[in-house]
């Protein structure tokens, strides 16, 4: 062939090709079920409804964990931060020092407590002097008014049987005495008339006997006058005068007692006051001391030393890091040192399936760190409350934290290996089950589609792939697999937190 018909038969391929393809597009338009010969058919897939065993289990990850471990937790108030740790994996001692933890501030706090419970030691040396001045003060005061008391009836009965009777008794002497010289000078002035008539004597010196005579007259009249003053009028004012400085200074003895008494009540409060607060403030001080010491963090056995992981936290953050420098809270585990005894494994199990596991059930644990080999072991405990941690991670998630013994655990495991758990919850030996995908809510309805017929069902246990039918469904039905189109689910109001769509019958 020359190179003219070579150029035309090159030419002619792509339009064969053409005309191939064309044809073919046509025929897959037109034939039955094709795209142009009206509404499309979807194809659903099923599987037929088996009958068998069925194998009810709980698969969940957790980790390994020493079934006796020593723990070394911060028990400094607060947050602090580590400043020493020993490695992870390294060896210690019973009483060795595993980590330090940041006590400056504690340290400061201490120095200014230091002077707190010195002043309030001087407070209170202070208040116990000042009591006892109060005291020495009180007997000094109480002597003083019992002594004024003592004075004061001294002073009545010195009155009533000194005083007064020798003061009646020198009136009375007065009185005496004023006649006497009364008596003298009558006789005296009386002879003194008969001699001036008989002109023995002068006028003059008549008058002056007469005046003396006059004078004693009046002397006596003024001793009668005092006489009766002192016992009408002076004895009876003194004599209430002295019962009145009595009864005061009884009056007195009674407020000092009582003022004593006031102020010893007084001294003794600011003793108590005293002694409460330096007794508060040597506890603060003391407190202070331990929590000093407690910033170093010892060994309590001897072991391998695990760094502790931490929860979730509270925004569902990776769990606090155990290492130098982070910040840890009081009670905080920081690393545990496994002792003899075993290895468990710790997962947390949903709320949706916490009913059924008890303690006791089978478990098979898969380590990841050794694939191929299956442990065996049985529920040691489930929690009664979910773990806090939890609920910020997902509020609308519970999770309880669940411990399985390992009996046949060897020792190539480690603390804090990730792990595989599935508890044994139940063996039905014979039963109707479907896939869990073909099973679909209606409100609280179960259901199942059959072809196009949409068929109400009893759904029983379920595992991770199998739902137990009791009722509504025959063996070797073929159930979809997916709703058909339009289909939407309603699930009920007790399946809206994320409940499997199986446990709500189950």
């Amino acid at each position: 062939m020359n190179a003219t018909n070579k150029s035309k038969g090159s030419k002619g391929l792509p339009l064969v090709f053409l005309v191939l393809v064309l044809g073919l597009l046509g025929w897959s338009a037109f034939r039955d079920g094709g795209w142009l010969a009206g509404e499309t058919t979807q194809a659903v897939v099923g599987q037929e409804v088996r009958r068998g065993p069925l194998r009810i289990t709980v698969v969940q990850r957790g980790n390994l964990s020493a079934k006796n471990s020593a723990r070394v937790t911060s028990q400094v108030e607060g947050n602090v931060q580590i400043l020493e740790l020993v490695k992870e994996g390294e060896r210690v001692e019973k009483g060795q020092v595993v980590g330090k933890l940041d006590a400056s501030s504690l340290i400061d706090r201490k120095v200014l407590q230091d002077i707190t419970v010195e002043n309030a030691q001087a407070a209170l040396t202070k208040a116990q002097q000042n009591l006892e001045i109060q005291k020495s003060q009180n007997t000094s005061d109480i002597a003083k008014a019992v002594q004024n008391l003592d004075f004061a009836e001294q002073d009545k009965i010195k009155y009533l049987e000194g005083d007064y009777p020798q003061a009646l008794q020198k009136a009375e002497e007065d009185i005496v005495l004023a006649d006497g010289d009364k008596v003298q000078a009558q006789e005296r002035y009386n002879w003194s008339i008969e001699l001036h008539d008989e002109e023995f004597l002068t006028p003059t010196e008549l008058e002056s006997d007469r005046l003396a005579f006059k004078r004693a007259e009046i002397r006596l009249a003024q001793t009668e006058r005092a006489k009766e003053l002192l016992e009408e009028y002076d004895f009876i004012k003194q004599k209430a005068v002295y019962a009145a400085a009595v009864e005061e200074a009884e009056r007195e003895l009674d407020r000092v007692r009582l003022q004593a008494a006031a102020r010893l009540i007084d001294m003794e409060a600011a003793v108590r006051s005293a002694e409460a607060k330096l007794t508060l403030e040597s506890e603060k001080h003391a407190k202070l001391i331990d929590q000093i010491a407690k910033s170093t963090l010892y060994a309590p056995a001897t072991g391998i030393v695990v760094y502790s992981r931490g929860d979730g936290g509270r925004w569902g953050r990776q769990g606090d890091l155990i290492e130098e420098g982070a910040s840890v809270r009081e009670r905080q585990e920081l690393l545990t040192i496994p002792q003899a005894g075993g290895m468990v494994a710790e997962a947390s199990l949903h709320e949706s399936v916490i009913k059924k596991v008890d303690a006791g059930m089978p478990v098979e644990i898969r380590v990841d760190a050794l694939p191929g080999d299956i442990f065996r072991g049985k529920v040691n405990f489930v929690a009664v409350v979910p773990d806090s941690g939890s609920y910020w991670s997902n509020p609308n998630a519970r999770l309880f934290r669940t411990e399985i013994g390992i009996d046949d655990a060897n020792a190539e495991m480690r603390p804090a290996m990730s792990c595989s758990v599935e508890i044994l919850v139940e063996e039905i030996e014979d039963t109707l089950y479907v896939p869990l995908q073909s099973v679909f809510r209606r409100g609280t309805q179960t259901i199942c589609f059959v072809g196009d017929e949409e068929r109400p069902v009893t759904a029983g246990s379920s595992n991770q792939e199998w739902v137990q039918i009791l009722s509504g469904l025959e063996e070797g039905e073929v159930v979809a697999m997916s709703p058909p189109a339009g289909f939407q689910e309603e699930v009920a109001e007790d399946n809206a937190q994320g409940r499997p769509q199986a446990e709500v019958n189950g």
